[in-house]
């Protein structure tokens, strides 16, 4: 995609950078702070939180593979709709070990934790396979980095159309930290990382285009985690929000900060209804269906 972009259109603004002279500073005094949900004392049966305005409105139906429709909208469609997304910041290396490639994807989760397992969505087909898809099938390894708001400028940098062979490494002025278990480096300024191991790949086909090879999917092993230390609780298993200070993937050029967060108690069901006053809303899962 990133070969794309006057294509894609990622960027709406014909001068970025008097838009954002016009927007206010980064503001450096928030802090990450928890507040209460919009409705604390909702309760089984209560639905949404806006008092129905959601349903007074209509949708629209669209054909992904309608005719005449690039697959770009569907693109543009779907990153600004599945948000937010976490972004793999990954680090690889090539198979002879003379080449760094380091490049953000937001096309990217976590899907398991026994084993620990992470899913990279790769533009293309295997065919024409960019750096960091040709690095990690090669050398079937590669580090995940999450990325923070201290160094979003740098990050963001490594999608640059540099030529072949120019480290994103040295454009960005991000430092390599050595790993344990595969050669890739880990990003130093990094908060968590992961080193990670090539599982299997998989490769998709066009609707609209037949024979074209338009994705591939890769999933990937965690094999050793990397936490700084201030941001790590005493059992090593929780990071601290508010030290991570994680970026997020909205749609086009946007990306999100994290600032605040609710705490919502997964509810018991027995707990729940053990007043009776939901029973009227226990029924088998047919009559649950919609009833637009």
């Amino acid at each position: 995609m990133a070969d794309a972009e006057k294509t894609i259109q990622r960027n709406p603004h014909p001068d970025f950078k008097k838009v954002e002279a016009s927007r206010p500073d980064w503001d450096t005094t928030s802090q990450f702070t928890f507040s209460k949900t919009k409705a604390p004392e909702w309760k089984l049966g209560d639905g949404g939180n806006d008092g129905g305005e959601s349903l007074k409105k209509e949708h629209v139906e669209i054909d992904p593979y309608e005719e005449g429709r690039p697959a770009t909208f569907n693109y543009k469609l779907l990153i600004s709709a599945i948000v937010p997304r976490p972004v793999g910041f990954c680090s690889t290396i090539s198979g002879d070990g003379k080449s760094t490639n380091l490049a953000p994807f937001s096309y990217f989760n976590v899907i398991n934790h026994d084993p620990p397992l992470f899913i990279f969505g790769f533009s293309g087909g295997l065919d024409r396979a960019k750096d960091s898809l040709k690095n990690l099938i090669d050398t079937k390894e590669c580090c995940i980095n999450i990325i923070s708001e201290h160094f979003i400028e740098a990050a963001n940098a490594t999608s640059i159309n540099a030529p072949y062979g120019i480290s994103e490494w040295a454009l960005t002025g991000l430092h390599p930290a050595p790993c344990s278990n595969v050669k890739a480096s880990r990003v130093k300024e990094a908060i968590f990382s992961i080193e990670a191991r090539l599982v299997e790949t998989k490769e998709y086909e066009s609707r609209a285009t037949p024979g074209k090879k338009t994705g591939v999917l890769a999933i990937v092993e965690g094999v050793r985690f990397w936490a700084r230390e201030d941001a790590i609780n005493k059992d090593r298993n929780i990071i601290d929000p508010a030290v991570l200070r994680p970026m997020s993937r909205l749609g086009g050029i946007t990306y999100a900060r994290v600032q605040d967060g609710i705490e919502i108690p997964r509810p018991d069901f027995e707990e729940q209804t053990a007043d009776g006053k939901a029973d009227n809303l226990i029924k088998p899962k047919a009559e649950g269906q919609s009833q637009l």
